[in-house]
């Protein structure tokens, strides 16, 4: 091992991981001079396990097989030369080899498996050296950071072939992040969408670092303009909102065609380009969902706030567990308030139960921000009140009772038709006593496309309210 790690681990063991990620190094006197010589002659790398090995690309290989097949290349070329066929040896060249090979200088594994796979592709996509990544990112200069999520930094890139990027650097590369690394590429690698992001590729994962290059989105994420430096902008108006709640939709119902779970449905997944349309992003803890199954058994993972209770309990995973988090980004597109926030009151401190609370007793107005002119526009109002009613649904503690991701697309893509008369005729009792959202909708608005149901009288759309107001 080189002097300078030998030294770093001789006094500070956690060290260890990071000489193994960069590679070293080992120098070694062998037994095996003649075997690296051949080895080294035919075109592979010398190694050792627990004996010598010829390392042939990403395999072990057999250096008489390699040798024959090497002397079979040469004789087809010396022919094709008019030129005799000499199949190689190492007359002449022995003493010259034994001497320098006695001491050898061979490169970990880890290293040599990098190199080779620069350029080349993986499940699909293309693979970055890290040396390139760097540059494009002016060596991860933090003033480019873009965000930071759970399990790494974004920052903005430029490729050198011009194309602007973002570079997911990884926290951590143990396991459980290789794992995450693969599973993302495995997934973005076979599907594309226009509400998803598209991954351009990554680094080796027998990098020094685990590096994912994905297209740029330049308008930050729903979070950032409901929650962040961006909340102030007022850009994410109610037609706005709507839209990236119908092409969020959009992407998660399609990814539940493919039989994929997304499983970290949020705000700050969901990406924003300049027009603010939609790209879902960030697959790490996506799943494969096959059809023939009811539940994919798993342990939890997934945002606090966002969290599927019914998969939290008992570890059951389902397309039901993307709804429910979806339900969750829905009341925050009505209200702008987080999902989970430490500063409200006790009861109200994650958003899925502050909801819950306040559509059942008939206090939506409570909820909802203030911004969107819920108050005096009807055609507004009308419509967050039948988003928060499809929210509510999204949210129900079983998960049987919830919508498809279909059954979610088609109610709001009919919101947006404004065929509300045609599609939401459904009355749904939400309220302990048989009362509903639209308490507090001025009598004058309380016209013509009324119905009577189980004794409650109800909006066309399907929000019910006390038939004694």
């Amino acid at each position: 091992m080189l002097q300078a790690a030998a030294d770093k681990l001789e006094t500070n063991r956690s060290t260890l991981r990071e000489a193994l990620m960069k590679g070293f190094s080992v120098n070694y006197t062998t037994l095996n001079a003649d075997d690296c010589a051949r080895c080294r002659d035919s075109g592979g790398e010398c190694g050792f396990l627990d004996q010598f090995v010829c390392i042939c690309g990403d395999r072990i290989c057999d250096i008489p097989a390699i040798l024959d097949e090497r002397r079979k290349r040469i004789a087809t070329q010396s022919q094709s030369k008019d030129l005799p066929a000499t199949p190689p040896s190492g007359k002449g060249l022995g003493p010259t080899i034994l001497s320098t090979m006695n001491s050898e200088s061979i490169p970990s594994y880890s290293s040599v498996k990098s190199g080779l796979e620069k350029g080349s592709t993986y499940f699909g996509v293309q693979v970055f050296s890290y040396a390139e990544l760097e540059e494009a990112t002016d060596n991860f200069d933090p003033s480019k950071e873009l965000g930071e999520g759970g399990f790494g930094t974004v920052y903005y890139g430029v490729l050198s072939d011009g194309r602007v990027v973002a570079v997911k650097r990884l926290f951590e590369n143990n396991l459980k992040r290789v794992e995450q690394f693969i599973n993302e590429i495995k997934i973005l690698a076979d599907i594309r969408h226009p509400n998803l992001v598209t991954l351009y590729g990554c680094t080796s994962r027998h990098s020094r670092e685990l590096l994912l290059v994905y297209e740029y989105i330049p308008n930050g994420t729903v979070a950032d303009h409901l929650h962040r430096r961006r909340a102030k902008s007022g850009l994410l108006t109610w037609p706005v909102r709507l839209r990236v709640a119908i092409e969020t939709a959009t992407a998660l119902a399609y990814l539940h065609g493919k039989e994929i779970i997304h499983r970290d449905v949020k705000s700050n997944n969901i990406l924003l380009d300049n027009s603010f349309h939609v790209k879902v992003a960030d697959f790490g803890l996506s799943r494969l969902f096959p059809n023939d199954v009811t539940h994919v058994s798993t342990a939890p993972q997934g945002t606090p706030g966002y969290v599927d209770p019914q998969y939290y309990q008992c570890y059951h995973l389902t397309d039901k567990s993307d709804v429910y988090s979806f339900g969750v980004v829905l009341i925050e597109l009505i209200s702008a308030k987080q999902a989970v926030d430490t500063n409200r009151h006790h009861f109200d401190i994650n958003l899925a139960n502050m909801a819950i609370s306040r559509i059942q007793n008939q206090a939506l107005h409570e909820l909802v921000d203030p911004s969107l002119a819920f108050e005096t526009d009807f055609a507004v109002r009308t419509m967050i009140a039948t988003v928060a009613e499809l929210a509510f649904r999204c949210l129900q503690q079983e998960r049987d009772m919830r919508p498809s991701m279909e059954e979610v697309l088609g109610v709001l893509k009919g919101m947006q038709n404004k065929d509300l008369g045609a599609q939401f005729a459904a009355v749904v009792d939400i309220g302990a006593d048989d009362v509903g959202l639209l308490r507090h909708v001025p009598l004058r608005f309380r016209q013509t496309q009324l119905k009577l149901k189980n004794g409650l009288v109800a909006l066309s759309h399907g929000i019910p309210f006390s038939s004694s107001k």
